[in-house]
């Protein structure tokens, strides 16, 4: 089985009343790198390792630092958070800017490289319930 990881931007926040009350530039304002709606398509292969080279620089840093070990986890073939999400193979988190925070998607995309792992996939459920969430 293969696995790609896509991150999608849901939100882009910014708390302008902290940033005026923190910054050195209280007049910073929304994240400049995203906008909802951008999406990136992580691979980890040996032609392209998206992962270990942040995405050539179209990735925020301090993102990145935040998200990264569930972009690993996801390229891995890993749960990104069991039992946490209604999905096992996704995650909503953000990034730390505290003034001007990012919430992304994060995404296994499972890639089947024979009919047997394809009839394996389709029989998994990877939905989860109230009843099965993990709640800290």
């Amino acid at each position: 089985m293969q696995y790609e990881c896509k991150i999608t931007v849901l939100e882009t926040k910014c708390f302008e009343d902290l940033q005026e009350k923190y910054l050195a530039d209280p007049k910073s304002g929304p994240c400049p790198c995203f906008k909802p709606g951008d999406e990136f398509v992580l691979k980890r292969t040996p032609e392209r390792d998206d992962f270990y080279h942040l995405m050539d620089g179209k990735f925020c840093g301090e993102a990145w630092d935040a998200i990264s070990r569930y972009v690993y986890a996801a390229l891995q073939g890993g749960s990104i958070m069991k039992s946490w999400t209604n999905d096992d193979r996704m995650m909503i988190a953000c990034c730390n800017d505290g003034t001007r925070p990012v919430i992304f998607k994060i995404e296994r995309i499972d890639i089947p490289e024979s009919d047997e792992e394809k009839d394996w996939l389709e029989k998994q459920n990877f939905t989860n319930t109230a009843e099965d969430a993990y709640t800290g």
